[in-house]
Formats: C-alpha cells, structure tokens, sequence
C-alpha cells in the first residue's frame, strides 16, 4: 500500500495497523532499502543518462516556513533523479533543497556509479553544468535542454496555454548524439513518483511531516520500482535489465532486507517467565 500511492492513515483505516507502527515501518524500511542502493547499485554501463529534478515540500511549503520551520528541514524539497532510459533505472537520487551543495553532492554519487562514458541530458537548471564538470571531468558527453514558450507565430508546437514550445539543445561538453537528448523519459518518471507516492501530491494533506520521513518513502520507492517493478516494455524489472538482479523481487525479500532485531536478556528473561506461567495456567 505504501509504494500505491496510499497516504498513511488511509493504510491505518484499511488494515487496522496503528499509525505509529507504519511510520516505524517506513523508518526501517527507508533506511534499509537506501542503505542497499548505496552498495549494490554501482559499476553500471549505461549508454544515455537523463538528470532532472522533482518539487515536494515537508511540513509545509516555503512561503510558509519560519526560521525555526526552516531550521527543521521544513519547506521546499527536491528529489534530484538520474534515470537510464533504455534499462529504466533509477541510478541515483537525493533530496534535499534545490542549491549548489547539494547539485555537486548528487552528481559526484552518480559518477561514482557509472563505470563507462555516458551521454547526459538535463533542463536547463544553471547548477548543473559546473557540478557535472566536478564529477565527471572531460569524460561525459552532455547536453542541456531548454524549452521556452514563445507567442504562436514562432515555435511549432502547441502547449496548454496556448503558446508555442520550442526546445534549445546547446552542447555543454563531449560529443554527444542530439537525436537522443531528450528528459522526456526522466519526466515520465517524475509522474510514476507522484502517482505512487501521496506525499507527492501538489494538494494534499499527506504531505510528510519530516525531512527524515520524506526521504525514507523515496527510498523505498526507487527499492520498489527498480526491483519489484515489472516494467511493461521491457517485460522485467529494470534491475534485471540493467543486471543487478536475475529475478523480479517480491515485497518479502525487499522486508527481509530489514535487519532483525536484538532481543535483550531482560526480554528473554520476560518471555521465558511468561512461557513459564502460560505452562502452570495449564496445567
């Protein structure tokens, strides 16, 4: 229910569980399934790369943040996504705000992934052509797209608003092949977040309470989607494709990723008395 797009206390009032209990779930899930994209999502060859970036908020929106809202990660929050077309897979993500910091932090891990050349298409965001250069060097083939709207007498193509939309390939570095410098792909993946993620949701009061919680239900959802998730032109989940895996996973290897936990001797102690009792009641 968590990775369909249901909200928290919509999954209290379906199963019964507790609230308390499913964000404890989240926690331990989130936590496990970003610890296990940082190990095994790595060495990749992919041939093209699309970079874009995703708006959310926590707590509440910008506008609406305070100093001491703000000092607790409340407001605006951007999930940075690095997505493979051909094999669909989320190479890398991060969230956190939309900055330089964080722009150098994301592509520096996603070129720490990707063991081969690979041509990069992004929007035309101005952080990312110096944090592209820090993580990759000379060694990218990158293109920047921009799409303007312009009035109908220019352009060739309609939009909702009325006017025309044109796109500005420009190289930034490398050599790259403009006939596949699209985010098109990427952008398609920033729907499959908002319809599976109801924090996502532009109104909505799903929306996550911490920077913490929010990190955690992406974390599990990129888990999900590149390994339980079979994709439909590809007939296999995108881990399989891009040969992280041999199989599509099931939700129950994704929970039993989740260390188990460390009974104390009190609680030994406490279960034995117990078992002890339950056995005289009996008897």
């Amino acid at each position: 229910m968590l990775v369909e797009g249901n909200s928290i206390r919509g999954i209290e009032r379906m199963t019964g569980v507790s609230k308390t209990a499913i964000l404890k779930l989240v926690a331990d899930l989130g936590t496990t399934c970003a610890d296990y994209h940082n190990k095994h999502v790595r060495n990749l060859k992919p041939k093209r790369l699309e970079v874009d970036e995703i708006w959310s908020y926590v707590g509440c929106k910008q506008k609406n943040a305070d100093v001491a809202k703000l000092a607790k990660g409340c407001g605006d929050a951007w999930t940075w996504v690095a997505f493979d077309p051909d094999t669909k897979l989320v190479i890398s993500y991060a969230v956190n705000k939309r900055d330089e910091p964080t722009a150098t932090r994301f592509l520096a891990d996603c070129a720490s992934r990707i063991a081969s050349r690979v041509q990069m298409t992004t929007d035309g965001l101005r952080l990312y052509p110096e944090a592209i250069e820090k993580a990759f060097g000379c060694d990218i083939d990158y293109v920047m797209l921009r799409k303007f709207e312009v009035p109908q007498n220019a352009g060739h193509q309609n939009t909702s608003s009325g006017n025309k939309k044109i796109s500005i390939r420009s190289v930034i570095s490398g050599n790259p092949d403009l006939a596949y410098a699209t985010t098109s792909h990427v952008e398609r993946q920033n729907l499959n977040m908002r319809m599976a993620m109801r924090r996502f949701i532009r109104k909505t009061n799903g929306f996550s309470k911490t920077l913490e919680q929010h990190r955690n239900a992406v974390a599990l959802n990129f888990m999900y989607y590149n390994f339980c998730w079979q994709h439909k032109s590809l007939r296999v989940s995108p881990a399989m494709e891009a040969g992280l895996t041999k199989h599509i996973w099931d939700m129950d290897e994704v929970v039993a990723l989740v260390p188990k936990p460390v009974i104390g001797p009190s609680l030994k102690d406490r279960d034995i008395l117990l078992s002890a009792l339950a056995k005289l009641e009996l008897s």
